[in-house]
């Protein structure tokens, strides 16, 4: 049986791995320690860090094909490693574009896709001057390496001291108008080498605290015709960059109905993990099969609603331990699907998720709204709909 490499140790190259158990394969990962999640769960193990071109290489000997499930992996440690032969999926000139956000406005940019404008940052005049010509808010960001809203500022006027500190640290920036959105939305398509591809639903998400902390399978009131022009769309950028494997595309939606892309990721994501119980075929099977070359599996839904809400590291760790935390939640929640990534806690982090189906949106999203904050806190407390269910009720794109 093939064996696949994965740069990265986190949950989702362990979620990875059990999908891999069930294909009769082992995943090879590179982690950064052995008490990294996947490194816990699949016997192949490589230590080392991903800008390690002596670990990348250990890891991609005897492989199929290495993937990701970061996009951490500089360009210059990947191109001796494709220079060599070794199956990179996605290739390193589709993964650029969910590294670099400036080089992934300019390629959509020229697909004619709908995006805000945007520049390149080298000094404090240029956002200056981009303000004055677009208006203000603007959105300054890190082009490399910003992540579940870290590398994202947003700016109600110019800030010069702000800029020329980030500049001084050595952080490639862009700027761009910020968008008047009122809720965001992701499209998640796989495709193979053979150019095979596939679409799960279109789901909306929700942060907080540039968290995700909700996803709603399907996106709820959204047009079928919408919806079917965004999967459109997320198959032409997959196809058009050359992707091979799992692509995300993260959307702001207008008031007016119409989309604009924030992101771009290329890995297993956060808002395909309802795709687990919630599909015929899960994301992380779907990579696989993917980056394999293997026919790609159905994506349809098994049930009409599906919603993950994320388990969130507490402020304070509950006294009550995970274990008994999880007898409380499964004789409340009986079919509540939990997800632990061995991860230990801290105020936001992802320690793992709660996924439930049904058929009413409403009561499906409470359920796992609730049971996901059982397990953070160790309190029934109300769902983040009752606070925060609204995204214009924070800055447009905090969490971006």
């Amino acid at each position: 049986m093939p064996v696949v490499g994965m740069v990265g140790g986190g949950q989702l190259a362990r979620m990875t791995a059990q999908a891999a158990v069930a294909l009769g394969q082992t995943l090879r990962v590179l982690a950064a320690s052995e008490q990294d999640p996947a490194a816990r769960v699949t016997p192949d193990v490589v230590i080392g860090d991903p800008d390690d071109g002596a670990a990348l290489r250990e890891l991609a000997t005897g492989c199929s094909a290495v993937t990701f499930d970061h996009e951490g992996v500089p360009q210059e440690v990947l191109a001796p490693l494709e220079a060599a032969g070794v199956p990179l999926r996605p290739p390193p000139s589709a993964l650029v574009h969910a590294q670099d956000k400036l080089v992934m406005r300019r390629r959509l940019a020229g697909m004619g896709l709908p995006g805000p404008p945007f520049a390149e940052v080298n000094a404090p005049a240029d956002v200056t001057a981009f303000g004055e010509e677009h208006g203000w808010p603007a959105v300054l960001k890190a082009t490399r390496g910003g992540y579940d809203g870290r590398g994202v500022w947003f700016l109600h006027a110019a800030d010069d001291e702000l800029v020329v500190d980030l500049l001084a640290r050595g952080t490639p920036l862009m700027v761009e108008s910020a968008v008047p959105m009122v809720r965001e939305l992701a499209a998640s398509v796989a495709r193979s080498p053979y150019g095979q591809a596939a679409a799960w639903p279109v789901v909306e998400t929700l942060q907080v605290d540039g968290q995700c902390a909700r996803v709603m399978s399907p996106a709820p009131d959204l047009p079928s015709d919408r919806a079917a022009r965004i999967q459109e769309m997320a198959l032409r950028i997959a196809s058009e960059l050359g992707v091979v494997g799992l692509m995300t595309v993260e959307l702001f939606a207008l008031e007016s109905g119409e989309v604009v892309v924030n992101e771009l990721a290329m890995r297993p994501h956060n808002s395909g993990h309802w795709t687990i119980e919630g599909s015929v075929t899960s994301q992380f099977e779907q990579h696989l099969r993917a980056v394999l070359d293997y026919p790609l599996g159905s994506t349809a839904p098994v049930a009409p609603v599906a919603v993950m809400a994320n388990v969130l590291g507490a402020a304070e760790e509950p006294a009550m331990s995970m274990d008994e935390r999880l007898h409380h939640c499964f004789a409340r929640f009986p079919d509540a699907k939990v997800h632990l990534y061995a991860k230990a806690g801290r105020p936001a982090r992802k320690i793992g998720h709660v996924t439930v189906l049904g058929t009413v949106i409403d009561d499906v999203r409470d359920r796992a709204e609730l049971a996901a904050g059982w397990l953070a806190t160790a309190t029934w407390a109300d769902g983040w709909s009752a606070h925060s269910g609204d995204p214009r009720s924070v800055d447009p794109q905090e969490g971006s």
